[in-house]
C-alpha cells in the first residue's frame, strides 16, 4: 500500500455522496399505461435524463443526493433520453407537457400536476407536490 492510497479521490468520493436509487427504467411506450395506474394509488415520478449533457448528469446528481422518499410515497421511473427519444415525445403528448431535458413529472391519477427541468429540478420540492 503506496502513501497515496489512504486518500480518496474525487471520484470515490462522488460515488459515495450517492443515495442508491432504485429507479424503474421507463423502456418501453406501453409503461405509460402502468404509469397512469400506478398513479392512481401512489404518486408517480418521472425523471427523464440526456446521458450525453452535462447540465443533465449534473441535475441527476443532486436530485438522487437529495431524495429522501419511501416507495410508498412515490414510485420513480427514469427515462434514457438517448436511447428513448420516442418514449420522451409520448410523455410529452400523453401528459401535456413540453419535452425538456434534463426535466422530471410528478404524475398523480393519470395527470401530470407538476414538472420542471434543468436547475429547477429539486427532490426537496416534490414534498409540497405530493
Amino acid at each position: 500500500m503506496g502513501f497515496f492510497d489512504k486518500f480518496k479521490s474525487a471520484r470515490d468520493i462522488a460515488k459515495e455522496e450517492l443515495k442508491e436509487m432504485n429507479w424503474i427504467q421507463l423502456e418501453r411506450e406501453q409503461q405509460l399505461e402502468e404509469i397512469v395506474e400506478v398513479s392512481n394509488a401512489v404518486p408517480v415520478l418521472i425523471f427523464k435524463h440526456s446521458t450525453t449533457c452535462g447540465i443533465s448528469k449534473m441535475a441527476l446528481r443532486s436530485f438522487e443526493r437529495a431524495y429522501d422518499y419511501d416507495k410508498k410515497e412515490i414510485e420513480p421511473y427514469f427515462l434514457d433520453l438517448k436511447a428513448h427519444r420516442d418514449i420522451s415525445s409520448a410523455i410529452a403528448e400523453k401528459f401535456n407537457v413540453q419535452h425538456e431535458s434534463p426535466q422530471i413529472l410528478l404524475i398523480k391519477n393519470g395527470t401530470a400536476v407538476y414538472h420542471t427541468s434543468h436547475g429547477a429540478i429539486d427532490a426537496e420540492s416534490l414534498r409540497s407536490k405530493l
